[in-house]
């Protein structure tokens, strides 16, 4: 006899978030019902409570004006009257918010944005394209379903739009509800207990990665001198544990690109700054892979002491079958010449090769990979990963690099490994982006390495390092100084501390 296998019911299909957004427990309406009252009663006197709370106001907008740039595409959800929407400056500025009275004085006093009603789970259509910020400004306590409300919030993103949000630390309940009860606060309904950890389970649920995160305020009271700073400290161990807001910065990671001979692939610029480096030139462009749709070389020559300029032009008429630039550096640094040829590049995406050709050229295709397919958005070179060549790196500079990596982790909030790595690559979009906001940290590194990483920060660029093997200089001497440098390292962490952390 043959016993026929038992049948396996077929597994359900999973819930798709439209699916899910229809989905309303008997309890929903009341929840939104109940919020919208709130709001509405709350409507009148909100200008007199924000006027009784503005030292917390005002830092609030301060710390959102950071991420977001002016002229940008903003999203607010739950705008209530929409004094921080119109503190954003956006060019497109849309506000949704579940109470009506919130919204008729939101259109009274900024006509220049546009503002709807509607629950936060299930966001009006017509918001529009999508768009660059969305903002949830102390919002997750008063949502009933913080899931859908991520997923409704996934057709307003492209590839760079961030997501960022605060809400208040549960540890500060007690002096909240206090405040409450001593007519210091308007007192409001409690819907969940949500903590930052929450939220960035509730992001990584929904398919959104986190970027960064931070907390902030210590001080919500507008006293002379105590609230700047208090609240400048609220990012430092141990204060951080006693600060009233968590942040979160996330963004939709987009689905990798393959790179097909079908599809039109990025063009590449690749700058290599070169000072007493003249060995070191026709081994760059002989080792040097093509990719993408075009490669473009930029020597950017630093006035050198051998004839490394008369190698770069030497080059560059042996080699027609290269796209190659050689530029004389105006000033003085690595800085000025990275940016020199950056500013004459016409690739999709910018690569930085140093000429001492430590950092193999032959990997350079995995930093375009990793660009080009759209998995991250700036890879930066980490050489303490793989074992080194033999005289690669110094023991002194070896311990300076690790030391460096976990100081401006820190203050970046993300991991960064190697900030030293002279390969970093970027797209040319992002570079234009990063060059708009370079004047919040003006001119005060040399090497160029942290401007990037600092501007890739306050943009909320996913950093992502990449392990290369670091290998023996071949021809003439490090560049690096390791007690001058290391001790301008060290300023530009105090420096980063102000602008990053205490700002």
């Amino acid at each position: 006899m043959v016993v026929e296998p038992p049948t396996v019911p077929p597994a359900p299909a999973p819930i798709s978030s439209n699916e899910r957004a229809a989905y309303r427990p008997a309890s929903f309406d009341a929840c939104v019902a109940h919020v919208r009252r709130y709001f509405d009663d709350f409507a009148p006197s909100r200008d007199r409570w924000r006027s009784a709370n503005d030292g917390y106001h005002g830092e609030v907008a301060r710390l959102y004006s950071y991420y977001v740039q002016p002229d940008s595409s903003v999203l607010e959800i739950g705008c209530a009257t929409g004094e921080l929407l119109a503190a954003l400056k956006p060019s497109r500025g849309v506000g949704v918010d579940l109470s009506p009275a919130m919204i008729e004085r939101a259109r009274a006093r900024n006509p220049q944005l546009t503002f709807y009603e509607g629950a936060f789970e299930t966001l009006p259509p017509l918001l529009g394209p999508a768009f660059d910020y969305i903002v949830l400004s102390d919002l997750v306590g008063f949502v009933y379903d913080i899931q859908t409300l991520f997923e409704a919030l996934k057709p307003y993103c492209h590839s760079r739009t961030r997501i960022i949000l605060h809400t208040h630390s549960r540890m500060w309940q007690p002096i909240l509800s206090l405040a409450e009860a001593l007519s210091l606060k308007y007192r409001q309904p409690t819907l969940n207990w949500v903590t930052h950890e929450d939220i960035e389970n509730f992001f990584q649920l929904t398919g959104f990665e986190v970027v960064a995160t931070d907390t902030r305020i210590l001080c919500p009271a507008r006293i002379p001198l105590v609230q700047p700073l208090l609240n400048s400290l609220s990012a430092l161990w141990p204060f951080r544990w006693f600060a009233l807001t968590n942040w979160v910065v996330a963004r939709l990671p987009q689905d990798p690109v393959p790179l097909t001979p079908e599809k039109l692939k990025p063009s590449v610029t690749v700058v290599i700054p070169c000072r007493n480096e003249a060995g070191n030139i026709p081994a760059a462009i002989d080792r040097l892979p093509r990719m993408g749709s075009h490669t473009q070389v930029i020597f950017v020559e630093g006035n050198s002491k051998d004839n490394t300029w008369d190698a770069c032009l030497r080059v560059q008429k042996e080699h027609p079958e290269w796209d190659i630039m050689v530029l004389k550096q105006p000033g003085k640094g690595k800085k000025d010449a990275v940016w020199t040829g950056f500013e004459k590049a016409t690739g999709d995406i910018l690569m930085i090769l140093d000429a001492d050709l430590t950092v193999p050229p032959e990997v350079l295709p995995e930093f375009y990979a990793a660009i080009a397919t759209g998995r991250v958005e700036f890879v930066n070179g980490s050489r303490l990963v793989y074992p080194m060549e033999g005289q690669a790196m110094r023991f002194l500079n070896l311990i300076a690099n690790k030391f460096f990596g976990k100081t401006f982790s820190f203050l970046i909030g993300q991991q960064v490994k190697d900030t030293l790595c002279g390969t970093k690559v970027l797209t040319r979009e992002n570079y234009i982006r990063l060059q708009r906001g370079r004047a919040y940290f003006g001119d005060f590194d040399p090497f160029g390495d942290f401007d990037l990483l600092f501007g890739a920060s306050k943009l909320a660029l996913k950093i992502t390092d990449l392990p290369i093997r670091y290998r023996d200089r071949v021809y003439g001497e490090t560049q690096i100084s390791r007690f001058k440098h290391g001790w301008m390292l060290l300023k530009m962490c105090g420096f980063a501390l102000l602008r990053l952390k205490m700002r």
